[in-house]
C-alpha cells in the first residue's frame, strides 16, 4: 500500500502547486493552460487507445459500458460525491469561523475537477498493472513512475480546473488500494490480451476528458467507466468467439 500513498501524495502536492500558480495568472493564461492540458490528455489517451487487440472488443465495450453507466448514472453520482465533499469543506470552514475565499478562476468547478481528475488518474494500464506488481511482487516501480506523471498532470489540472483535483487522491486510495489488496485474486484472470483491451478502453476514456477540456463536446466520461469492466468480459469471450 505504500506505493498508493506515494501516488496520493504526489497528486496532492502537484495540485497545491497548480492552485498556487493559478492565482498568479490571468484568465487568458488560464485558458491556455486548459487547452494545453486538453491536448496533452488527448495525446495520452489516443496513445493508449491504439494498444487494442480487437477494435470490435473496444467498440462493444465502450457502447455497452456507456449504456450501463448512463443507466446507473455514474457521472451524476460521482459529481454528487464531489459536491458533497465541497459542501462539507464549506460547512467546516464556516464552523471554524473561516471566511470562504473567492476562487482564483471564476470557471473553476470543484465537482467537475474531482470527476475528471479521478477518471484520469484511475483508468489505464499503469494503475492496474502497477497495483498487481505492488500487491504480488512488492515491485513499486510502475506505481512510482505513475506517481511522478500524475503529479505533473495534477499541476496542470489543478491550475485549469481548481481544488477539486486534490480530492481525486481519495479515488486513487480506494481504487488502487483495492486492486493492490485484491491483486492475487484478480491477477489470475488477467492475461496480456485482456490488459491490452483494458488499456485501450482506458485510453478512450482519457481522450474523452481531453475533448471536454478543449470544449469540443460535453461528454459524461464517468458514464463510460463500466466499459473497463465490460472489456474484460468481451476479451474473455473472444477466447471462444473471434471478435
Amino acid at each position: 500500500m505504500i506505493a498508493v500513498f506515494v501516488n496520493c501524495a504526489t497528486v496532492i502536492f502537484g495540485s497545491l502547486i497548480g492552485i498556487f500558480f493559478a492565482k498568479k495568472i490571468s484568465k487568458n493564461l488560464s485558458e491556455i493552460i486548459q487547452n494545453a492540458a486538453g491536448v496533452v490528455t488527448c495525446i495520452i489517451g489516443i496513445q493508449s487507445a491504439f494498444q487494442y487487440k480487437s477494435i470490435v472488443v473496444l467498440t462493444l465495450s465502450l457502447i455497452t459500458g456507456g449504456l450501463l453507466g448512463a443507466w446507473w448514472d455514474w457521472d451524476g453520482k460521482i459529481l454528487s460525491l464531489g459536491k458533497v465533499i465541497e459542501n462539507l469543506l464549506n460547512k467546516n470552514s464556516k464552523k471554524n469561523g473561516g471566511k470562504l475565499k473567492e476562487p482564483a478562476c471564476s470557471e473553476w468547478n470543484f465537482a467537475y475537477a474531482f470527476l475528471n481528475s479521478s477518471v484520469l488518474f484511475c483508468v489505464g494500464a499503469m494503475a492496474i498493472l502497477g497495483s498487481f506488481k505492488a500487491g504480488l511482487e512488492k515491485d513499486y516501480t510502475i506505481i512510482f513512475t505513475k506517481s511522478i506523471l500524475d503529479g505533473f498532470m495534477a499541476i496542470t489540472f489543478a491550475a485549469a480546473m481548481g481544488p477539486g483535483t486534490i480530492f481525486s487522491c481519495l479515488s486513487i486510495l480506494v481504487y488502487q488500494g483495492a486492486l493492490t489488496l485484491l491483486a492475487a485474486a484478480i491477477q489470475s484472470f488477467i492475461d496480456e490480451a485482456m490488459l491490452a483491451e483494458i488499456t485501450a478502453v482506458g485510453g478512450a476514456l482519457i481522450t474523452m476528458i481531453g475533448i471536454n477540456l478543449l470544449g469540443l463536446k460535453k461528454i459524461k466520461t464517468a458514464n463510460y467507466l463500466p466499459a473497463v469492466l465490460v472489456s474484460v468480459l468481451f476479451s474473455a469471450l473472444g477466447n471462444f468467439i473471434p471478435l
